[in-house]
């Protein structure tokens, strides 16, 4: 396991790996502002040691991964969802299971309209329906919209970032169960020490989104699993029954008590149900071919 830094169209990524290259690959994409460490290492492990080729990346403007100007980005959120079709062609892999959280999920299943043939599966965590629809989905909570509207950070100055995103990741855990402080803390200081610019990440908010896809979720023809926690309070539980409905045959696993993202708590649970429905999703493409 080391960081590998690849190139595509252009654009240098850091990746990083684990496991076996025999075994089947899964691609990690995390939501925009963060970094590939929010897919921790024992996570990563933990899926590898269960027989896949773990992949993860940092997306542009975070971590070692290419940086531009706080405010002049230059690419869009397609431009994001084609980044991850290029790890792909960086390792050689023709297709992956693609397991995205929060943003990443909405990459994921752009990945999934636009490059059909690149993905063997979804794993969609704590995420929304990334293309329009006749569809009502519920806010955010009331402790989410005040945080994001009195929250303030000083960019500039460590202390401030690091103390906003621990009380960001406090509210995204959704309150229901206990936070580790210590463990977001160190979390986050490595983030911030470890990217080239760490304001260039508020880049991600402001991205316009690039060719949309025209094909509604209903055409996603994978096996999709939406994880989904009760406590999601960013996009609760509704998006990820939204998606279970729309996308065929798509299972939702809900946590009871989770907040937003992927919390230690439940990776053997997280970890188990990816194992299981990579497998069936390989089974079950194995014997379309076979003509079974």
């Amino acid at each position: 396991m080391s960081e590998r830094m690849i190139d595509t169209a252009g654009v240098a990524l850091c990746t990083e790996h684990f496991g076996d290259r025999s075994d089947p690959p899964v691609l990690l994409v995390m939501g925009t502002g963060a970094s590939m460490l929010w897919w921790e290492e024992g996570f990563c492990r933990m899926l590898a040691e269960g027989g896949r080729f773990v992949i993860r990346y940092d997306h542009r403007d975070t971590g070692r991964s290419v940086t531009y100007e706080p405010g002049r980005p230059g690419y869009t959120g397609a431009d994001l969802a084609g980044d991850a079709v290029g790890v792909l062609d960086a390792y050689g892999i023709p297709a992956a299971h693609l397991v995205g959280v929060s943003a990443g999920g909405a990459l994921a299943q752009l990945v999934a309209l636009d490059h059909a043939d690149r993905v063997l599966s979804l794993v969609l965590v704590s995420t929304s329906p990334a293309v329009t629809g006749d569809r009502e989905l519920p806010p955010p909570t009331e402790e989410f919209l005040r945080f994001a509207a009195t929250a303030r950070v000083d960019w500039s100055q460590t202390a401030s970032v690091t103390e906003y995103l621990v009380e960001y990741a406090r509210v995204l855990a959704g309150g229901l169960r206990p936070f580790d402080e210590s463990a977001a803390r160190d979390l986050v200081r490595r983030d911030v020490e470890r990217a080239h610019d760490f304001a260039a990440a508020r880049n991600h908010d402001s991205l316009p989104d690039g060719r949309q896809p025209r094909e509604p979720l209903s055409s996603i023809a994978v096996p999709t699993l939406v994880v989904h926690g009760t406590a999601d309070p960013m996009f609760p539980l509704g998006h990820g029954r939204a998606l279970a409905q729309e996308i065929p045959a798509a299972r939702l696993l809900a946590l009871e008590g989770a907040g937003h993202g992927i919390d230690r708590a439940d990776w053997e649970t997280i970890v188990r149900a990816i194992r299981e429905h990579t497998a069936a999703a390989g089974q079950a493409r194995h014997d379309h071919r076979q003509g079974l």
